[in-house]
């Protein structure tokens, strides 16, 4: 109960954090992405890790001439973070859920595209060098725009490496085989929240491979937080709430569902499950 009671909060609290009276780019990313790991560590407290990045960036800031070009601020970056900081893909346990949480990223130097991607851009952002993820499916970059060098496309997952044209294409067929065509819009800046998005698909995707239903719901919980809200999601957790006797819970949720999309093809089969559901929340009590 102690800890359910903790997820709550930290529900509660990320919904503070993304919700649609602040401006995307207000959204504090770190922070955030450190309250959605709180499906593992209910009880994680987030000022710790806050000041590390604060730490990296003094490291970064300290070694930095006045007035340093963008290829040099990258170099020195790459240098804190992956030379000396030790960061790195996780390659061997890719699909590892501690490779999604910021906290466990900084504690085991392993990580994913988009987890080390997220602490470049906190790191980069307290020197002052403005960085925006990118929309490229299946591995995350980064970007820079830059008046002397033009738009610079950075991998974290490979030590920052700067990328061009060829290789982002590279990098697609690597992952797809080729049956992606590649199109200018995967290389289009992202917002904080479709980010934050991006990072909790990654692991509804591991807890429902793995079938654990209750991690799934809470990441669920998390994604229907983010403005706007998709009725879909709803449908989802309705049924994962379904594979964990939480029957009142998915009557909601259906109910919900066919009051936002009255119109769905689904429709019939959803009011039909409901109807059952109802009948056995109604035999239980």
């Amino acid at each position: 109960m102690q800890g359910r009671d903790a997820y709550r909060r930290a529900l509660e609290r990320f919904a503070q954090q993304v919700g649609s009276i602040h401006e995307d780019q207000a959204i504090d990313l770190a922070s955030a992405a450190l309250t959605l790991a709180r499906i593992e560590y209910p009880t994680l407290e987030s000022h710790a890790y806050i000041r590390h990045l604060s730490s990296l960036a003094e490291r970064v800031k300290r070694r930095l001439r006045d007035n340093a070009g963008a290829r040099e601020t990258i170099v020195m970056l790459n240098h804190v973070l992956f030379d000396e900081e030790g960061l790195r893909g996780n390659r061997d346990d890719y699909y590892d859920p501690r490779n999604s949480f910021l906290n466990d990223v900084l504690d085991r130097k392993l990580g994913i595209p988009i987890t080390l991607s997220v602490i470049y851009m906190e790191v980069a952002h307290r020197i002052g060098f403005p960085l925006a993820g990118t929309a490229m499916p299946g591995h995350f970059l980064l970007k820079h725009y830059d008046a002397a060098c033009g738009e610079i496309i950075l991998d974290p997952y490979n030590h920052g490496r700067m990328l061009s044209m060829d290789e982002c294409h590279s990098r697609l067929d690597e992952i797809y085989r080729g049956e992606v065509e590649f199109k200018p819009e995967f290389l289009r800046p992202v917002t904080h929240r479709e980010i934050l998005t991006r990072m909790l698909n990654n692991l509804r995707q591991i807890y429902f491979t793995h079938c654990d239903f209750a991690k799934g719901v809470m990441v669920l919980d998390l994604l229907l937080a983010i403005p706007p809200r998709s009725s879909e999601l709803l449908r989802e957790r309705a049924l994962a709430r379904l594979q964990l006797d939480q029957y009142v819970g998915a009557a909601h949720d259906l109910a919900t569902y066919l009051k936002l999309s009255p119109n769905a093809p689904d429709t019939k089969d959803v009011r039909e499950t409901l109807e059952m559901v109802r009948q056995l929340v109604g035999r239980l009590n």
